[in-house]
C-alpha cells in the first residue's frame, strides 16, 4: 500500500508527522508512506524544513492520500496552477483531510453534499465553500474523511490503518505511541470516534493489545 501526506509551504507539523508517525507503525512489506509535496524542501510554519519524499503527481496515484494543513492553505486552494496537479479520485483512493486540508478536498469539488470537519480558524472559509462545518473531531463517509485539530490526526491515521488493513492492526498501532498508563483509555477513545464511519465488513473486536516491537519512541 502506498500512502501520501501531502505537505505545502508553512504546513502544521502536528498535523501531519503525527499521522506520519502513526501510519509507519505498520511493518510489511509494500507498505509505504511518503511525505508529498510541490517542491523538493518544503518549510513547516515553525521553520522546519523537509525533504519530499514523492511528487503530487506521485500523490494522486496513492491507495490513499492525506491532506495536511498549514498556514497558507488558502493560498494553496487559489493557486490554479498547484491545484490542477492534484488528480485525487475517491473513487479509488482513501482521501483524509486534516484541518485547513478539508479547504483543498472543498475546493476540488470532492466533498459534495458532505459535511466536513476542521480546525476552528479554518472553520469559516470552509463553510464559504457551501460545506458544513461539523463540531466533532472526525468524520468519513465512503472513501473521505476529514479531522479537526492538531490532535485529532491520530484518528485519521487510524482511519486509514483501519480501511487497509483491519481495525486490530490499528487498535495496535495506537496502542504503541499512546502514554503510558493510559494506553487502553486513549485506543478507546479514539476507536469511539472512528468505528461508527467503518464499513459494516470491517469486524469490529477489542482483542488484546499486541506485544510491542523492541523499537524505541
Amino acid at each position: 500500500m502506498n500512502i501520501a501526506i501531502l505537505i505545502f509551504e508553512g504546513f502544521n507539523e502536528l498535523d501531519s508527522l503525527i499521522a506520519l508517525g502513526i501510519l509507519n507503525r505498520i511493518k510489511k512489506p509494500g507498505w509505504r508512506v511518503s511525505i508529498a509535496s510541490p517542491s523538493t524542501h518544503i518549510r513547516s510554519m515553525n521553520g522546519v524544513m523537509l525533504e519530499a519524499q514523492a511528487t503530487l503527481e506521485e500523490a494522486s496515484a496513492a491507495d490513499a492520500v492525506i491532506i495536511g494543513s498549514g498556514v497558507k492553505t488558502r493560498d494553496v486552494v487559489a493557486d490554479t496552477a498547484l491545484m490542477a496537479r492534484l488528480r485525487l479520485d475517491p473513487t479509488r483512493q482513501l482521501l483524509g483531510a486534516q484541518c485547513s486540508g478539508a479547504l483543498v478536498l472543498a475546493q476540488l469539488g470532492l466533498l459534495a453534499d458532505l459535511p466536513a470537519c476542521t480546525d476552528l480558524i479554518t472553520k469559516p472559509w470552509v463553510e464559504e465553500t457551501g460545506v458544513r462545518v461539523l463540531n466533532q473531531p472526525f468524520f468519513a463517509e465512503g472513501n473521505l474523511a476529514t479531522a479537526g485539530g492538531c490532535l485529532a490526526s491520530q484518528y485519521l491515521a487510524a482511519w486509514v490503518i483501519a480501511r487497509l488493513e483491519g481495525l486490530d492492526v490499528a487498535r495496535s498501532a495506537l496502542h504503541y505511541v499512546a502514554p503510558v498508563g493510559e494506553k487502553e483509555e486513549y485506543v478507546e477513545r479514539a476507536m469511539r470516534n472512528i468505528v461508527p464511519y467503518l464499513p459494516a465488513s470491517i469486524p469490529v473486536s477489542t482483542p488484546e493489545p499486541l506485544p510491542e516491537p523492541g523499537i524505541a519512541c
